[in-house]
């Protein structure tokens, strides 16, 4: 048990740790920023990884895929259901970030510095698909493109042959190749989060702590409120009252395994043997739950949406208005499509966020949204990957209409 909570969350107590002592070396020495290059040199090796990652992980992910031959129904109603209840996750902590801003007041330095402001919904709609030269592609600063653009090349290789193809096997190997070398970089990652704090403290004071406390203060109970009450709505809209008592008798164990582990993926196993104890058809979850573990992420959702906040904060921009709240919501829920199941992976999608909204700033930036990351992941893995198992309820009642719980007996529990 100690070895299992060790490597669930050993790392993660090392970032924290050399957070911790960053803050106090910078709030005893003046002289801290001078650290600022330990931090520098691991968001330059993040530059050079996160364009061929991304396009060799979805394209590579589509091309690989076997189950076309699977019913389209099934599929549909799945993906609507995770669109769905992100976008009601990420609108449920917009409200609360409008109504108790993370940051009281911009950091000092930090609010001298200039962000763009949102683009129009048709500049948006462009930049979303399109650049206008392939090379252009080859940049951070194009990522909503190259995913547009990866998931049309995965979809060709797909069609061509998929993983009997040589192009798919080369991005399949590519792809755990590069996640390894993320891996190699990110054993650096507490020397760089130390030098990032150190300096960041010397900088901007005691502004930091205060706002991430507020930040934990938004995330933590809206994550536990979210599992105890949305998960028995989608288990209601789904089967009813008997589909929340069998969602009640057999949730705490994909639950307690998401916080054990920390992990999506992890927690498929303990998915698993809760939807056949409530009677979930095989057909459904068997689809549902694997795509879930990297593509259904509602605590992802929170995260994305208190990231943004925290940083419109921090640069003293105004959080408001029709198009970026649009934008936000548009981010968030296509972030927690692309998220991945793997501890600490959410490296890259920070990195992808803090590009769209805060190009000319990610020196500060991604630091700040890694942070938060790493504070709510525990919580966060659990909505993720405890609500694929209340979102197999909501897929098999549009799949397989209303009784099925009749049709479909409860198992025992294991």
């Amino acid at each position: 048990m100690t070895h299992s909570f060790y490597r669930s969350y050993g790392f993660l107590a090392a970032m924290l740790a050399c957070i911790v002592l960053g803050c106090a070396v910078g709030a005893v020495w003046p002289g801290a920023a001078c650290l600022e290059p330990l931090g520098t040199v691991f968001i330059n090796m993040m530059f050079c990884l996160v364009v061929p990652l991304v396009f060799c992980s979805l394209a590579g992910s589509i091309a690989n895929m076997r189950s076309r031959r699977k019913a389209g129904r099934i599929l549909g109603a799945t993906l609507g259901v995770f669109v769905v209840t992100g976008l009601f996750a990420a609108l449920l902590m917009l409200v609360i970030v409008r109504a108790f801003p993370p940051v009281l007041s911009p950091w000092t330095d930090a609010a001298a510095g200039t962000v763009d402001a949102p683009a129009s919904l048709a500049t948006l709609l462009v930049n979303f698909f399109t650049v206008n030269d392939f090379a252009a592609l080859l940049s951070r600063r194009a990522m909503l493109p190259l995913i547009v653009f990866s998931l049309l090349f995965g979809f060709s290789v797909s069609s061509c042959g998929g993983p009997d193809t040589v192009t798919a096997r080369v991005l399949d190997d590519a792809t755990k190749c590069l996640l390894k070398m993320v891996s190699l970089v990110s054993c650096y990652a507490p020397v760089a989060f130390f030098g990032f704090f150190a300096a960041m403290v010397a900088s901007y004071g005691a502004q930091i702590t205060a706002s991430y406390a507020r930040a934990m203060l938004a995330y933590y109970p809206l994550s536990f409120v979210y599992a105890l009450l949305a998960f028995p709505l989608f288990a209601y809209l789904g089967g009813g009252r008997e589909g929340v008592r069998r969602l009640r008798r057999n949730v705490l164990r994909p639950a307690v395994t998401a916080l054990g582990t920390c992990s999506s993926v992890a927690t498929i196993p303990a998915n698993m043997e809760a939807a056949e104890a409530s009677g979930i058809p095989h057909e459904v979850s068997d689809l549902v739950l694997p795509l879930g573990a990297t593509m259904h992420m509602d605590g992802s959702c929170f995260s994305c949406v208190l990231k943004v906040a925290f940083l419109f904060g921090v640069f003293g921009l105004p959080f408001e208005g029709a198009g970026l709240t649009a934008e936000v919501l548009a981010v968030a829920v296509f972030s927690s499509v692309a998220m991945s199941g793997i501890p600490g992976g959410g490296y890259i999608a920070e990195f992808i966020l803090c590009s769209l909204f805060f190009p000319e700033q990610m020196a500060v930036a991604y630091p700040i949204a890694v942070t938060i990351g790493n504070l709510v992941d525990p919580p966060a893995t659990l909505v993720n990957a405890a609500g694929d198992y209340a979102a197999t309820f909501l897929v098999t009642r549009i799949t397989e209409g209303a009784g099925w719980t009749e049709r479909c007996g409860e198992e025992p529990s294991a």
